[in-house]
């Protein structure tokens, strides 16, 4: 018997997995913390400190959640080729560390001055553009951490090592406990000391991650090594070796994105030539390199990625509209107690924590039964339930007494149905590109599935600016109207989501034809 197959007594585990995987789960936990708790309170830093209007928040807020799913395309890359995943994720960390420190720089508020019977907003330039830098440093250490924290824990496992899936399983889970946390804490600390404490405690949270990950990674081995280290060390101009060099590209990789969250067409224009670009080499490379049952596999696996860019433009109001709507037209009171409308972010968190393990326990029951769907059929039902919570929290308002005030549990049935939208394709596209790519350009394929990601959350931030309302220093001037206005799109969302979802279902029997076996 192998000793992978021996789980409980072998030296150097903890509950059985390797140490390495407890210094993984505490990174990502409070890497999640951080980008969570700095989340919930990023739409709201926008409309009420910087004053801008839902329109242009909402624009900002999706330019930055796409670059944060473009750059660990590239993060992976230099890692895999140069770095190595511990240097890779040590260098994401200090990224993400002054990040958010630097958001914690929250710096004159905007003013609202009438001129000539128009409101026109006076900004303090420095305190922006520091705001603006903070981003871009998150986003670039975002990149370098999130793709490489993964490979670690894939390196720590043989192939068919039978404590792998319970592993990442165990990691997933410490993803969604670290984004419980931090909505929940940074939304509180917002609500009772304001913006610098709430992304201060971000900050502290990912500085703790960094330690813990120095502390820890010895336990990583050659496995958290570069392929070449000589290599890094070789010069390539006196004074500056491989090594730095790379560094130093990724302080211009800052520098680009603190341009392009200024200039949020060019992220547009960039993700759409991006996608279609990648569109064409897959195509082309299916037809030209591949037998024709791996071609079928392939261009099916393409077409699959295209239901993320409707589920994530939808899902991604979580951050936005959601957000603001909860703040301005949710009844929060519970037991007497106002909840701050940034905890609710935490709500998809604690569902997924919760309803993972019996989605996985699901799929194993019918697949043994022969009843599990095919990937195909669960992306349809992803998009079927994300419409579903629309339409259920746009009934909800059409029974409010109050014209301005939802109930809560109209929210948190969002919440859920979406989050059981998520479990059916997240997960499962991950496994799908995996299994329906050829394994030279998996890499490749991985890549288009988080450039569809993209695409799609760059397109929430224009769906979000759909539902904007007016207002007067950060707050709404008709809660009536926003509501309205809220209701209006969300419902048009609802049947559209539901409308694809149904379509999906009569394309299932052909994709699963040109899958070839494949679920």
């Amino acid at each position: 018997m192998s000793t992978s197959a021996i789980p409980t007594d072998q030296p150097g585990t903890i509950l059985g997995h390797p140490k390495g995987l407890a210094i993984c789960f505490m990174t990502e936990m409070w890497e999640r913390f951080s980008y969570y708790g700095m989340r919930a309170l990023l739409i709201f830093y926008l409309t009420q400190h910087f004053l801008f209007s839902d329109e242009v928040a909402a624009g900002i807020f999706g330019a930055y959640i796409s670059l944060v799913y473009i750059t660990p395309v590239v993060g992976g890359i230099v890692a895999d080729r140069y770095l190595g995943p511990a240097k890779a994720v040590i260098l994401g960390a200090l990224f993400l560390v002054a990040g958010h420190f630097g958001m914690a720089l929250e710096g004159i508020p905007a003013v609202e001055i009438n001129t000539g019977g128009e409101l026109q907003v006076e900004r303090n330039a420095f305190f922006l553009q520091t705001f603006y830098f903070s981003l871009a440093l998150i986003i670039m250490g975002v990149g370098f951490l999130k793709a490489n924290i993964s490979t670690l824990v894939g390196s720590m496992y043989k192939r068919k090592d039978p404590r792998r899936d319970g592993g990442f399983t165990l990691f997933y889970m410490g993803i969604n406990l670290g984004a419980f946390l931090g909505a929940i804490i940074c939304g509180f600390l917002l609500e009772y000391r304001g913006f610098s404490w709430g992304f201060g405690a971000a900050g502290v949270g990912m500085l703790f991650g960094l330690l813990i990950f120095i502390r820890g990674q010895h336990l990583f081995g050659e496995r958290g090594g570069p392929t070449n280290p000589a290599w890094l060390k070789e010069k390539l101009v006196p004074g500056i070796n491989r090594e730095v060099f790379i560094y130093l590209l990724a302080i211009a990789g800052v520098i680009v994105c603190w341009q392009l969250m200024q200039y949020r067409a060019v992220v547009g224009g960039l993700l759409g030539l991006s996608l279609v670009l990648m569109t064409l080499v897959v195509v082309a490379y299916a037809f030209m390199k591949c037998e024709p049952m791996d071609r079928n596999r392939m261009l099916v696996c393409l077409f699959l990625m295209s239901y993320q860019i409707i589920f994530w433009s939808l899902f991604e109001q979580t951050g936005s509209s959601l957000n603001l709507m909860t703040d301005r037209n949710v009844d929060r009171v519970v037991f007497g107690f106002e909840i701050p409308a940034a905890v609710f972010q935490s709500v998809n968190a604690f569902f997924i924590i919760t309803l993972a393990p019996l989605f996985n326990a699901l799929w194993i029951y019918l697949a043994r039964n022969g009843w599990e769907p095919t990937t195909p059929m669960k992306f349809a039902l992803s998009l079927i339930q994300l419409g579903l919570g629309f339409l259920f929290l746009v009934y909800g308002a059409s029974l409010a007494g109050d014209p301005t005030q939802v109930a809560l549990v109209w929210l948190v049935m969002l919440y859920f149905l979406h989050t059981t939208g998520e479990l059916c394709i997240s997960p499962v596209g991950l496994s799908m590109t995996t299994k329906l790519s050829m394994p030279k350009v998996v890499g490749m394929m991985m890549g288009c599935w988080f450039l569809a990601s993209a695409a799609g959350n760059y397109v929430s931030g224009i769906i979000a600016a759909m539902t904007g309302s007016e207002t007067v220093s950060g707050e709404v001037t008709d809660p009536g109207a926003a509501l309205a206005s809220y209701v209006e799109v969300y419902s048009t969302a609802g049947w559209y989501s539901i409308a694809a979802g149904v379509f999906a279902i009569f394309l299932v029997p052909l994709l699963k034809r040109f899958m070839h076996g494949i679920r």
